[in-house]
């Protein structure tokens, strides 16, 4: 029996879906003596014409909330099924996949890195074209400070392979996709960060992202997300979204969006103070009720993207609409 309550809570739920729910080990993790899975779930239909989205969290050890927030969703999907005709109606016209608790060798010891003491989300191949933050933007001094990117040349991390052939054979086989990557720990607002990582330049798929920041405005109002580039607050070596959508652009009439949810656990350390003196208070809500209202408040966000997803027809935006969706895009998030 694991110890980790986040990996137990997943192959609870893995046992409750049975029959319902794909599931495969991507890959095993060794740290110390234990050694533990990474699960990829699937569920919806297959078909590689129909449009597919992707949720992943726990790439650091230290942000266990972003995978509460997806076990707490997919629990509500899984029990739904059993019921809920609409859904069913929905997962015929979507592919779905989770990576709920991509490092779960860091979760397990509290650390950010995995038990290579490499951070997942500074291991890829992609150099970073303007100049990072010292240390934080990735580095390759010693795996025993923080935000270590790997060894120059070795091939990136079993967890991060793993990762990107699930987003290979899941999602980018689509001809429209979106991942939803789930992490916590920068600012006092809750942020929609998009590539690029490394490149302060606009991505091609900026009218989309744009379109779809509209259209939950639209549906949800009175959310408080703040979307931007993450280049907009700082830049990066290996970022792996960075990564696996530069390898999308090889197929440029297919669409990916790559998206991470950044939860702004500072307004957590501001209610309870207490909280920055605990490595775990830092990164998620401690108080009962606090912690319900996060996994509460992104359910909305989840669902959103889901059928967003299954809906994406009619959204995206095609010919001079996009054209002028681009222009203000660029307008609003790279020029001063």
């Amino acid at each position: 029996m694991h110890t980790l309550p986040e990996l137990r809570e997943l192959e609870r739920l893995i046992k409750l879906g049975r029959g319902r729910l794909e599931t495969q080990v991507a890959c095993e993790v060794q740290a110390g003596k234990q050694s533990y899975p990474v699960y990829q779930i699937a569920l919806g239909n297959p078909d590689p014409a129909v449009p597919a989205i992707g949720f992943f969290g726990g790439i650091h050890g230290l942000e266990r909330i972003g995978t509460q927030v997806l076990l707490c969703f997919l629990r509500g999907l899984i029990t739904r099924l059993a019921w809920d005709k609409s859904l069913h109606h929905l997962l015929e016209n979507v592919r779905v996949v989770f990576m709920p608790l991509m490092n779960p060798g860091g979760m397990a010891h509290n650390t950010r890195s995995n038990p290579h003491g490499v951070d997942l989300m500074r291991n890829a191949p992609v150099e970073a074209t303007e100049s990072v933050p010292f240390l934080l933007g990735g580095h390759r001094y010693s795996p025993r400070l923080p935000w270590y990117r790997g060894a120059a040349g070795a091939p990136m991390e079993s967890e991060n392979q793993a990762l990107c052939k699930a987003v290979h054979a899941e999602l980018l086989s689509h001809p429209f996709s979106i991942a939803l990557d789930c992490h916590s720990g920068f600012g006092l607002r809750d942020r929609l960060w998009f590539p690029h990582a490394h490149s302060v330049h606009p991505i091609a798929h900026l009218a989309d992202i744009l379109a779809l920041e509209e259209l939950f405005e639209q549906s949800h109002p009175n959310h408080r997300y703040l979307f931007e580039p993450q280049s907009l607050q700082y830049r990066t070596h290996g970022d792996i979204w960075d990564y696996l959508y530069l390898q999308a652009q090889q197929e440029p009439a297919k669409t990916f969006l790559p998206l991470t949810l950044e939860m702004g656990s500072w307004l957590w350390v501001k209610k309870n103070p207490r909280q920055f003196f605990s490595r775990h208070g830092m990164f998620n809500p401690t108080a009962q009720h606090r912690l319900q209202r996060v996994l509460r408040g992104h359910t909305v966000w989840l669902d959103f993207l889901l059928r967003a997803t299954q809906g994406h027809d009619n959204w995206l935006a095609t010919g001079p609409k996009r054209l002028r969706l681009q222009e203000r895009a660029v307008e609003r998030w790279y020029r001063p």
